[in-house]
């Protein structure tokens, strides 16, 4: 459903001197008077889908439910400044599972410097629903858009993929502080964070920008935990790092000079890899040694799909 929503979204609420940036990239961007450039996200996460209530506690999800926000703030190179949490209560839970979400969230926030300024609670007979709205500022460089990129960029990304169903989904830190030093440092055309999946996010970039991508896939970096689930399903780390999502690594379109500059100079706690490059041919493409590229199917995890 999504792939055919957002764009009727988009058309349909389009962008205003109000709303300057608006539905289809990781966040809108407002321009709220004394508060320009403002970056409001929201995501929801639900039982069943996005977590099983049944296997882990209120305190991961909590921290996930903010920190996937964050993480849309970071995609936008924005500095995070509060959330707003909704909850959808099952009406088995007690007050103690309440506050250990929201206490999961406190300590997060606190290391980002968030305030948690409101919110609303429901209570029904159906599973827990999360969604917090984040609210950040861009810096004076402006939001980091998914459609800036141009052909001849370089695709770098931050960390590693795959196997993120092993914990990572849960624990992962938020990359507000490398984009924010990034944008502020380098110059950078596009940026997204890796939620549903690195080839699919990737191609979602190049489509937003008008052009294409070309991924070498031997330079993918994979993690460990892709290597660790590849074991159990037999499925190959490299197509878990292609496809499995929440990585919430982020994926930077870089002019090539600057491009060789970062991967010379590290410059972040993480590292720094580049797998490809934006192209003029639309698509998304995987180079062969010797060969022309082939094409390369996005996969990832597509909202409102069954079956």
């Amino acid at each position: 459903m999504e792939p055919h929503l957002v764009p009727w979204l988009r058309d349909r609420y389009p962008t205003s001197n109000l709303l300057r940036v608006g539905i289809g990239d990781d966040g809108a961007l407002l321009d709220l008077g004394e508060c320009p450039r403002a970056v409001v996200t929201t995501d929801m996460l639900m039982d069943g889908v996005d977590f099983e209530l049944a296997h882990c506690g209120p305190a991961r999800i909590g921290r996930k439910a903010l920190a996937v926000n964050l993480s849309d703030l970071a995609a936008m190179a924005a500095r995070p400044l509060a959330a707003f949490v909704s909850l959808a209560l099952p009406a088995s839970v007690d007050l103690a599972f309440v506050k250990s979400l929201y206490l999961a969230m406190d300590r997060l926030a606190a290391e980002f410097g968030v305030v948690i300024a409101g919110g609303d609670t429901n209570c029904w007979h159906h599973p827990l629903a999360v969604n917090i709205t984040a609210i950040g500022q861009a810096t004076e460089a402006g939001p980091l858009l998914r459609s800036g990129a141009r052909p001849g960029d370089q695709i770098l990304v931050t960390g590693a993929f795959g196997g993120s169903i092993l914990g990572h989904h849960f624990d992962f830190s938020p990359r507000v502080a490398e984009a924010l030093l990034l944008h502020r440092q380098y110059e950078l055309h596009a940026g997204m964070d890796v939620s549903d999946g690195l080839s699919l996010d990737i191609s979602r970039m190049a489509e937003a920008s008008g052009c294409g991508a070309e991924i070498d896939l031997e330079r993918v970096p994979i993690a460990e935990a892709a290597h660790r689930l590849a074991q159990r399903d037999g499925v190959s780390p490299r197509d878990h790092a292609l496809a499995d999502g929440e990585d919430f690594e982020l994926i930077l379109a870089v002019p090539a000079e600057v491009a060789n500059a970062l991967l010379d100079r590290q410059p972040l706690s993480v590292p720094l890899t580049r797998i490809g490059t934006f192209v003029e041919r639309p698509g998304l493409w995987q180079l062969q040694p010797g060969g022309p590229p082939l094409p390369l199917e996005p996969r990832g995890y597509l909202h409102g799909t069954s079956g």
